[in-house]
């Protein structure tokens, strides 16, 4: 054996993790490559088929690298794709059907980029749960892996300047995940909102701000008597 081979055979190893799947997965790195290439194509068509094909490989449960570069795509334009990439890396971060875990290493390189989300990635992710309300469940477990998402979502829960329907996932989501830190951000702003709806109810007559923030009271209520809950 040469040392080019060695090389080789040292780098793909790296690249898939064997512990729980056939080395036959070794045929399948030509069409790897060409799919994850695709990922970044400028046409949407061959984005949604590049993110089948890997699917379809079974790659994304067999590669970190694959894992990762699919997290990246967590900011594609397109929400029907970024809805897809959604389910798929949620699906990661639980058993398959036939009850196997995703090898450690993948789940590793997921969770190292999932734990650095910002405001603008969870901001992205509500836009998935309004577009699709499917993906609920896939999205409360990328957020999971995120300890200061709790944080982002009462950014975007506080937000004026956001639309409503995303501001109402932020709460919900808050709630689902259960990001007592935020116990506190919620309290002040059920506050103001109470006082608000209050001075309303005072006023009928007073034109009333839009968008009216006061529909958000409900969300935010019922995520505290979650987040209370023993």
């Amino acid at each position: 054996m040469d040392a080019y081979t060695i090389s080789r055979e040292q780098s793909q190893s790296a690249l898939f993790d064997f512990s729980d799947t056939s080395t036959g997965a070794v045929e399948l790195f030509p069409a790897v490559w060409s799919a994850a290439e695709g990922l970044s194509s400028p046409e949407l068509n061959v984005r949604h088929a590049s993110l089948d094909t890997l699917v379809n490989l079974g790659a994304p449960r067999l590669s970190p690298l694959v894992a990762y570069l699919l997290a990246t795509r967590l900011f594609d334009p397109d929400l029907g794709l970024r809805s897809k990439i959604v389910v798929i890396l949620g699906e990661l971060l639980a058993r398959d059907r036939e009850g196997h875990k995703t090898p450690e290493l993948v789940r590793s390189y997921l969770i190292a980029y999932l734990s650095q989300m910002r405001t603008r990635l969870v901001y992205g992710l509500m836009q998935v749960a309004v577009h699709d309300t499917n993906t609920k469940q896939y999205i409360a477990r990328l957020l999971n892996a995120c300890p200061y998402a709790g944080e982002h979502l009462a950014d975007i829960l506080s937000d004026r300047k956001v639309t409503l329907t995303i501001r109402l996932q932020a709460a919900y989501f808050i709630g689902q995940v259960g990001y007592l830190d935020v116990i506190q951000d919620l309290e002040r702003l059920s506050t103001r909102l109470e006082s608000r709806l209050m001075g309303q109810q005072a006023m009928p007559f007073a034109p009333r701000s839009e968008p009216d923030e006061t529909v958000l009271l409900p969300a935010i209520q019922n995520t505290l008597t979650m987040l209370r809950s023993p």
